[in-house]
């Protein structure tokens, strides 16, 4: 794959010194090669978004909805498509894989149906003093660069996208090198609808055409989703710029269970917590607080249920937990099993590499884990489960809180009062009670402390994209 960059409507040949292997995780072999952007490319990208801005923003509210709802009618077109590509590369099961692409496909609908929803750019702001009118009008923010993960590509990818071009920002799309095959879908419908050259430019490379964008000063926002510490850097760059960024980053989540649950409904949101895209998830629930009275019974439910999870290759297999998605990934869980062994911790499931070919390792379950172990505080990014007892309401929200993470919880309480009256403690972006972890795009998705700046999905999503001008004239 050469001309893997779409720069100013067209595809070009990469010409940096990076050469990106794209690997299936089940196998643990390169499948495709294609060459980083160089910096150079990266300024041509921005440039070309600088100068489709005019245009774009000034396009109606309407025809920037129709060129949404083609993102999301050729998505479809292209599903099973996308559905395999997701399953090779980050070795997702079809399920999951679906999912994405639903996700993906109704974020580009509704954000078409908030463009149209829109209201004018003018709107009057009544004033309390005499003799002034004032105006305020919502404007695009203007150039935008987009850096998006590995472990949901095109999701993650449309939740920026999709509100960045509805509010009329033109964009610049960096994908992981990871998983860099997905998102050409996006350069490959933005031919197919005529969207005008500039509005949407992706530029493919490591760590080198990151930061080529991130310190770009033809930027006018910053929206980044991937690791605490590359997070960091990407703020670092819009400091030296002042410019606004939306960070979205990691997680250390917990999922607390009172004694009044039903047992085998509470290990089903457990597992799908920890399991889900094989724990590789910002907002996996990985920190398991299990009230006294239902502990005995629930932890050794939650073993067999860990050990009897079908894991494989999802394009060979029926599984339900594919492999981790990069070596890489897979490196740093066996080094958390390491640790786990020196930590002496009571392993009740898993904590191994699987022994067969490609990135796999045994959904894993360590019981009674002390507050300070490295396990129970780091994101590990992977099918991890550390539990620990509590005994009171009020321990729980202690410990769930006891965290330098912010991001999402999960409650399980026949108790509905106490499960709401629990959500409203907990210092997170997102609470789920007695749920897997449903998202919908009109929600808002973002955390607090440590897991980020911002918010991204339903109008929130929209406003991160927009600029707010005031006009006062004095009417004398």
């Amino acid at each position: 794959m050469t001309t893997s960059h779409y720069i100013a409507g067209r595809w070009v040949e990469g010409q940096g010194s990076d050469c990106i292997s794209v690997n299936d995780p089940a196998l643990g072999q390169p499948f495709a090669e294609l060459m980083a952007a160089s910096v150079a490319q990266v300024d041509q990208a921005v440039t070309a978004a600088r100068g489709a801005l005019p245009a774009w923003k000034n396009t109606s509210a309407s025809e920037r909805a129709a060129y949404l709802r083609g993102f999301a009618e050729q998505l479809g077109q292209r599903r099973e498509a996308l559905i395999a590509l997701q399953m090779r590369n980050n070795g997702k099961p079809r399920h999951e894989a679906e999912i994405d692409l639903d996700d993906a496909i109704a974020t580009f609908g509704y954000y078409a149906e908030l463009a149209e929803q829109l209201p004018s750019k003018n709107r009057d702001v009544p004033l309390a003093a005499p003799g002034f009118s004032a105006r305020t009008r919502l404007e695009p923010v203007g150039v935008v660069g987009l850096i998006v993960p590995w472990n949901f590509p095109l999701v993650t990818s449309a939740w920026k996208l999709a509100p960045a071009l509805a509010a009329g920002c033109t964009v610049v799309l960096k994908p992981s090198e990871v998983t860099p095959l997905i998102e050409q879908a996006y350069g490959q419908i933005a031919d197919a609808l005529g969207l005008p050259p500039g509005v949407l430019n992706i530029v493919n490379g490591k760590a080198e055409t990151g930061a080529a964008l991130s310190n770009h000063n033809g930027l006018d926002k910053l929206s980044f989703t991937g690791s605490n510490s590359v997070g960091s850097q990407v703020m670092r760059s819009a400091s030296a710029q002042c410019r606004p960024v939306t960070l979205e980053l990691g997680g250390k989540s917990a999922i607390v269970v009172f004694d009044d649950c039903d047992v085998g409904q509470a290990v089903e949101w457990i597992v799908a917590g920890i399991t889900w895209n094989a724990g590789q998830m910002c907002s996996a629930t990985s920190r398991l607080l299990v009230q006294d009275g239902i502990a005995d019974a629930l932890l050794p439910r939650l073993q067999v249920a860990l050990e009897q999870l079908r894991v494989g290759n999802p394009l060979t297999e029926e599984v339900e937990m594919g492999p981790l998605t990069s070596q890489a990934q897979w490196l740093k869980v066996a080094g958390y099993f390491a640790t786990a062994r020196e930590e002496g911790l009571q392993c009740l499931a898993g904590g191994k590499a699987l022994d067969r070919d490609g990135w796999f390792v045994s959904p894993t379950l360590y019981a009674d884990v002390p507050k300070d172990s490295r396990l129970w505080t780091e994101e590990i990014f992977g099918p991890v489960l550390c539990a620990r007892r509590f005994a009171t309401e009020g321990q729980a929200i202690a410990e769930a809180n006891d965290s330098r993470f912010g991001l999402v919880a999960t409650v399980c309480s026949a108790d509905l009062e106490r499960a709401e009256r629990v959500a409203d403690a907990l210092e997170v972006g997102h609470v789920w009670i007695n749920s897997v972890q449903a998202v919908f795009v009109e929600t808002s998705w973002g955390g607090t402390k440590g897991s980020g700046i911002g918010r991204e999905l339903g109008p929130w999503g929209l406003s991160a994209y927009q600029s707010v001008k005031h006009v006062t004239r004095c009417l004398g």
